[in-house]
């Protein structure tokens, strides 16, 4: 079973807002906070009950009905602030489905649609945040400061999707031999190119301040229209 919050504080050593909504008897937030952690319950990794792993997420995809690699399920862990890829701790889990108001596979079921046009249609800052925090999130080793152009190019397709030059920024990235990873300047500064260059790159000025990689597309795209042409 998940921790009790005098479980958490007894370890931890802080006392959290769940602590506090105990000790001053607040009766609904105690009620919620029971729900989300026998929820967490269901899907928690039996070696360790503080945390679900990576059989526990694919058992909630499995009940929520969406696939392991589906978008939905990496706006779930930006909003649980996942600090591992591929396991949400309990304290993440009770902070972010407490954000969400959701304290029930069905409630969570109905949240993460509103969360997916939350930050993917209606809220700029929230799909900066999402987009770095999906770059960070794929950083699996200790000081790792780059991706691999595969796992780069997914998580482009999956998060930008069909935005202008994604599929060409794709496909030259695929074609090219110079570069064999992307770090989180390069990745930060292609969603600026995206939402300001236009798609005939018109606009696209090598003096300012954009990475090297940024220019060797340009040239390359800028090839390519004119073969096609």
């Amino acid at each position: 079973m998940a921790m009790n919050p005098f479980q958490q504080l007894n370890m931890d050593g802080i006392w959290s807002d769940d602590c506090i909504d105990v000790i001053t008897g607040n009766k609904a937030a105690i009620k919620e906070l029971e729900k989300i952690d026998g929820l967490f319950s269901q899907y928690a990794d039996k070696t360790d009950e503080s945390s679900i792993g990576p059989e526990g997420i694919e058992a909630l995809c499995d009940d929520l009905g969406v696939s392991p690699a589906d978008i939905r399920v990496l706006l779930l862990a930006w909003k649980l602030q996942a600090a591992r890829q591929g396991y949400f701790s309990l304290e993440e889990w009770r902070k972010g489905l407490k954000s969400m108001r959701v304290d029930s596979l069905d409630k969570l079921k109905k949240a993460l649609p509103q969360l997916q046009q939350e930050v993917m249609g209606t809220s700029p800052y929230h799909f900066k945040d999402f987009y770095t925090f999906s770059f960070k999130y794929c950083l699996t080793e200790p000081r790792q400061k780059t991706l691999d152009l595969e796992t780069a190019c997914q998580m482009l397709d999956l998060v930008l999707g069909s935005r202008p030059h994604v599929g060409s920024f794709l496909q030259f990235l695929q074609e090219q031999s110079e570069y064999k990873a992307m770090n989180l300047d390069q990745w930060s500064a292609f969603l600026r190119f995206c939402e300001e260059i236009k798609p005939d790159l018109s606009n696209y000025d090598e003096s300012q301040a954009w990475p090297l990689l940024l220019d060797n597309y340009v040239e390359w795209a800028r090839k390519c229209m004119l073969t096609m042409s």
